[in-house]
């Protein structure tokens, strides 16, 4: 038996732009992480999946045994489920789907996942575990998000791509991803802040697609403030434009921008990330807002520079 661990890692994201109208075309701007995750793959002398996720502490979060019966008898078809060992097992069903030589030797097999950033954050907890599986199986990972969790699968082209990158879906699952130049030189004046609760963007995806508000002027709208952000030269600009955004999407999704919720005195400009309402929120600001921030309760400001792998 070969022993040799195979290791697969995946970066995580963010999406810059066109956050919910990406899911009808809209271009985006998507940004991969300096955090990330691995997925170690090992063979054992058992006839079982001995599984053990650590967090960026290096602490064990979750650990379980997973039979190869539990995958061949569950159903993937059902509802998804927050249990984590139920929700593995219904992605190595569903990743069995897409390659029927995987697992089939009933061979024991010891997984272990590294993160190094808090899955609470937002970063891809979910799309770097797809993209690593998707990776270890020979599968294609936009296929298997489909299978498992859905969306419009910028998390997976972040996964794989090292650099920005610009993402509009054309047909289901061939999405169009293309490397962009986007280096502002004002970079040092961006930062990300966390928002202190974690955003479930399939709940967000769901409840956008019951508005059923979004039109091909509004796709035409954001697509050029996309175009626009990339090849941006000022901060004041690109201030204005992170604001015009937050008018449009805040229309989209029937929501108040989160400056005009939270930080209303705020001397810069505010924008939501994903899903409105959690994770990650980027703000451009000539000073340091780390002390604004910090004295309304939002501990975690991290630069731009120190967030974003290509920067």
């Amino acid at each position: 038996m070969n022993h040799q661990p195979k290791i697969f890692k995946s970066n995580g994201k963010l999406l810059l732009t066109a956050e919910y109208a990406v899911l009808d075309g809209a271009k985006a701007l998507a940004i991969p992480t300096r955090y990330g995750q691995r997925l170690i793959v090992e063979p054992n002398e058992t006839d079982f999946i001995s599984w053990k996720s650590y967090n960026e502490l290096g602490e064990v979060w979750f650990e379980s045994r997973i039979t190869y019966n539990e995958i061949a008898t569950s159903n993937i078809k059902s509802e998804t489920h927050r249990d984590v060992k139920i929700r593995l097992i219904q992605i190595l069903k569903a990743t069995k789907m897409l390659n029927s030589e995987f697992l089939s030797s009933n061979q024991g097999v010891s997984i272990t996942t590294e993160q190094d950033f808090n899955r609470l954050w937002g970063l891809g907890t979910s799309s770097t575990l797809i993209n690593n599986i998707a990776d270890w199986a020979s599968v294609d990972a936009y296929q298997l998000l489909e299978k498992t969790f859905g969306g419009s699968g910028y998390d997976i082209a972040c996964a794989q791509h090292d650099h920005a990158i610009s993402f509009q879906l054309q047909k289901p699952q061939e999405p169009l991803v293309a490397s962009v130049a986007f280096q502002p030189n004002f970079k040092a004046h961006l930062y990300f802040v966390y928002l202190n609760q974690k955003q479930n963007s399939r709940d967000g995806i769901s409840d956008y697609k019951k508005l059923g508000t979004i039109n091909s002027e509004i796709i035409n709208q954001i697509n050029r403030i996309t175009e626009s952000m990339i090849v941006c030269k000022s901060l004041k600009e690109f201030e204005s434009l992170m604001e015009s955004h937050e008018t449009i999407i805040s229309t989209l999704i029937q929501q108040h921008p989160i400056k005009t919720r939270l930080f209303s005195d705020f001397n810069g400009a505010v924008k939501s990330l994903g899903a409105w309402g959690g994770d990650f929120i980027l703000v451009a600001s000539q000073d340091n807002p780390t002390d604004y921030f910090n004295a309304k309760g939002f501990e975690t400001v991290i630069p731009y520079v120190d967030m974003v792998l290509e920067s």
